[in-house]
């Protein structure tokens, strides 16, 4: 049981008297129960003038029904001294005498509340939470629970600032203290009100840890200026930086609240603060999912196909890729926004990925459509092989964004077995490349091979080829089987890269040799299913 108590009385005659809402009355007393604030707004206003026109004894109370016991308690110790009485020039306003009853019954009429300027009155009316609920619907999202955020004008803070000083003033009187977390959050108090009835009008539970968010943007045009005597207070608070629009966010305009002393706040912002002529707006209602992680094996079957799009100064130089060709399928299915693509290693344009294929994963950001069976997913394996000859892809499925981290977990200490064609300019016999076959763990230098030094910094890394198998075609080919340390440039082992890569296979038959194709076989990785969803 929740109640409202003899000590509050001139708390809630003052702030009636000075344009709050019935709701930040309570939040102001310290009313911590959540049922009090779903009461419809004029029940609320009603049992506030009842309760002011109450003449027991001290020691009683009016209750408002409630189930929810209170969450917030005032402390019982001395409060502190502070400015008292200090106006708009470093002097808390005169206010209508708490005892003027008349004055309080008239100036209690509906209007825009001056601490949270209407967020805790229009917006947490049933025809919000519909538009609310429409604009969620519209957008057509799979969900089975929700988080709901809110983004609250700046100026809030300094108005709910102004307020608790004026509240703090008056408690002082009666021997309290009120603390500034003492008093329930805006934000806490609308979200107890929005989320049943976005619960029940949406159909789903609300839940903190909900992959899906709908999020309301609301602002105050009419008081925007208000932060603006924090910057000429507490300028090094205010930095400018490039993803903000403003310097007055939330954020920072608390700091600074928090570092300005009394007095100088009062001297330049009034207490009470003024009451609006109208109410904030909504400025965008959003809705996003958490991020969906597909994960699976490609094997690329063209030496005219990167891996991802090849696009040199704003020219795209081949038609598709690897990248574009599975994702495409994903875009439309789960109806993402967009998606990042990534690998255990890549291949260049002109090498084929054969065997188990290569390990990708793809995550899709903010995608509508998010439940898939594993037969779904078998069967957008299908469409994405049979859309073209130059790809296919296997154990697709969806996975957490740990598997994707362990994907790419010690990518060197990986072994991976490519297969290339030699060419030499000397003739050769089979009995001149047969020692290579009995080479185990060649270590090898190499210097960041030319092809890619525009892109990748100078370095020396250490290689190591763990076995070598060869197959004699003729006397200026043969086929080289190579089983390596993962990220070894094969190309620059076998024509050394104008020495950069050492020994090189032209080193080892003591002539010049060229790679003419070269195709990856296997990947050991851990196989993605071991981190199903």
């Amino acid at each position: 049981m929740s109640s409202l108590t003899e000590k509050d009385r001139p708390i809630v005659q003052l702030l009636l008297n000075t344009g709050t809402c019935p709701r930040c009355i309570l939040r102001f007393c310290c009313v911590g129960s959540q049922a009090l604030y779903r009461c419809p707004y004029k029940d609320l206003m009603k049992d506030l003038k009842e309760f002011l026109k109450n003449n027991q004894e001290k020691e009683d109370t009016v209750c408002f029904d409630a189930v929810d016991p209170p969450c917030k308690r005032i402390r019982l110790e001395h409060i502190e001294e502070g400015p008292d009485e200090l106006n708009h020039n470093g002097a808390l306003q005169q206010i209508p005498s708490v005892n003027n009853e008349n004055t309080t019954m008239e100036n209690s009429a509906v209007k825009v509340c001056n601490v949270c300027l209407g967020i805790l009155q229009e917006f947490c009316e049933a025809d919000f939470v519909k538009k609310v609920c429409q604009k969620v619907n519209s957008a057509d999202y799979q969900f089975t629970s929700f988080v709901f955020s809110v983004s609250l004008p700046p100026q809030l803070s300094v108005r709910e600032r102004a307020a608790w000083l004026l509240v703090k003033q008056e408690m002082g009187k009666l021997g309290l203290p009120l603390a500034k977390d003492d008093i329930v959050q805006l934000k806490e108090a609308y979200k107890w009100i929005i989320h049943p009835q976005l619960s029940e009008e949406l159909g789903v539970p609300a839940d903190g840890k909900s992959l899906f968010e709908v999020s309301v943007v609301f602002a105050h045009p009419e008081t925007e200026e208000e932060c603006r005597f924090l910057a000429t207070a507490c300028p090094d608070c205010f930095k400018p930086a490039k993803n903000k629009q403003s310097v007055f966010t939330r954020m920072a305009v608390i700091k600074a609240l928090e570092k300005i002393k009394e007095e100088d706040f009062l001297k330049h912002f009034p207490s009470p603060p003024s009451s609006p002529k109208n109410l904030c707006v909504a400025l965008e209602i959003q809705c996003n999912n958490g991020a969906v992680f597909v994960a699976g094996r490609y094997n690329k079957y063209s030496r005219n196909l990167p891996q991802t799009p090849w696009i040199i100064d704003g020219e795209r130089k081949l038609e598709s890729s690897v990248e574009e060709l599975i994702s495409e399928h994903l875009m439309a299915e789960f109806k993402a926004d967009s998606f990042n693509f990534s690998s255990s290693g890549r291949e260049d344009v002109d090498v084929r990925t054969l065997g188990n294929g290569r390990p990708f994963a793809i995550e899709l950001v903010n995608p509508r459509r998010i439940h898939f069976t594993a037969e779904d997913m078998k069967g957008l394996q299908q469409r994405i092989n049979n859309s073209s000859d130059k790809i296919q892809v296997r154990d697709l499925q969806l996975v957490t964004r740990e598997a994707i981290g362990r994907m790419k977990e010690g990518e060197e200490e990986k072994t991976k077995t490519y297969s290339a064609l030699i060419w030499t300019d000397k003739a050769i016999q089979k009995e001149d490349v047969a020692f290579l076959d009995d080479i185990k763990e060649l270590k090898l230098d190499q210097k960041t091979p030319l092809r890619v030094l525009h892109r990748r910094p100078l370095a020396v890394r250490c290689r190591i080829i763990h076995t070598m198998r060869s197959e004699y075609i003729d006397e200026h080919h043969f086929r080289l089987h190579l089983k390596t340390q993962a990220g070894t440039y094969i190309k620059e082992f076998v024509h050394g890269d104008f020495g950069r890569t050492k020994p090189n296979i032209g080193s080892l038959l003591n002539r010049t040799a060229d790679i003419l194709e070269l195709d990856v076989e296997v990947s050991e990785i851990h196989r993605f299913a071991d981190f199903l969803v």
